[in-house]
Parts: C-alpha cells; structure tokens; sequence
C-alpha cells in the first residue's frame, strides 16, 4: 500500500472529491481559453492545451482576465466538463467567483509549492470541509 501526503490549506467550499491533478503555475486565459463544450484547454501555447478539465482538480497559480473568466469553467461544467475539484494557493476576485459558480470542493491559503509537490496526474482527494489535499497515488 502506497503512503500518503497530506497538504493542509483552508476550505474555503465544502465537500469532497477525488481526481486527477491537473496543475499549472500558468493560468488559463479566461475568454476562450477553454472550449466550453469539451473542457478541453485551447489557449495556444499553454502547457494544458489539448488537456481535457473534466472531473480534475484543477490547480493554478490565479486567473487572468476579467470576471468573465469564472464564464467559461460555468458553461463546461453545464455542459458536463467542469473540474471536480479547485485549488488556488490564494484566491482572487476571479477565482473566487469562479469556485462560488462551479460550486465544487476548493482549497486555497496554501502555504507549501504546490508546484513542486503534486505532478499532473496525481490522485488527489480535496476535502473542502477540512481544508486538505491527500495526494493518494
């Protein structure tokens, strides 16, 4: 049996999920930046483009853009592709709009890097509740 890590922040939305780590210090565009009817990222030249959010928890360093940025992760979970689970280091005012929208699990207030403990694919287990990220495989 594998060992966990658990990284402690502060929930800032209730409830748990469990997905795939889709992590990145570079933000995603907000107007166009994801295809809203795949989740698929299309911002050219970043380095999620062609990844798919759906049922991830997505992890990045802040948005940019205006508060239409929380638009589009709104119309790819309408149309079934939304993330499972947010996690910002901190929050913004587009983030937070953002998590409020998708209403799904966020942990924010993260004092460790992130970016240099969790991988793209790793299983994670958010507890919006607690505050906690389980990295589980």
């Amino acid at each position: 049996m594998g060992t966990t890590r658990i990284i402690t922040g502060r929930g800032a939305l209730g409830g748990i999920a469990e997905g795939p780590a889709m992590i990145s210090r570079r933000t995603i565009t907000g107007w166009g930046g994801v295809d809203i009817f795949t989740g698929t990222v299309v911002e050219p030249d970043h380095p999620l483009e062609g990844m798919s959010i759906k049922d991830s928890v997505l992890i990045l360093d802040g948005s940019k853009g205006s508060n239409g940025w929380s638009v589009f992760f709104h119309a790819a979970k309408e149309a079934g592709c939304g993330p499972a689970a947010l996690v910002f280091p901190r929050l913004d005012s587009r983030t937070a709009v953002t998590a409020a929208v998708l209403n799904v699990p966020l942990v924010t207030d993260i004092a460790e890097d992130l970016f240099s403990i969790i991988r793209m694919g790793n299983l994670l287990r958010i507890d919006g509740d607690c505050g906690t990220i389980e990295i589980i495989g």
